[in-house]
């Protein structure tokens, strides 16, 4: 059975800095492609972060400031997030694809950003 189970939001203020964890179970990011996502209320759900094959990729709007890393077994893939804004505030959901285009998500954590 997969899960994914994330971790690591809270209530940061402007320009701090907090790091999500999404640990699976019954899944590798070794070979299935691992994305976090994020969504504020009324808005869509947005891509933030990816590992595909192995390779970590951060998306333009948050580059200078997010980075993705995974340890070393493949069941944990991070989201380093620095000099947070209030925009930033979202619930951060973790997502796993296998290469048969099967979905599995995780319940989600909040990040607060306060100004």
């Amino acid at each position: 059975q997969v899960q994914l189970e994330e971790s690591g939001g809270g209530l940061v203020q402007a320009g701090g800095s907090l790091r999500l964890v999404c640990k699976g179970s019954g899944v590798s990011a070794d070979s299935n492609s691992i994305h976090w996502y994020r969504q504020s209320p009324g808005k869509e759900r947005v891509l933030v972060a990816s590992v595909v094959a192995g390779s970590p990729s951060v998306s333009d709007f948050v580059k200078d400031r997010f980075s993705l890393s995974r340890d070393w077994k493949g069941d944990e893939v991070n989201l380093q997030m620095r000099n947070l804004e209030p925009e930033d505030s979202a619930v951060y959901i973790c997502n796993a694809r296998t290469p048969w285009g099967t979905e599995y998500w995780g319940q989600g954590t909040q990040v607060t950003v306060s100004s």
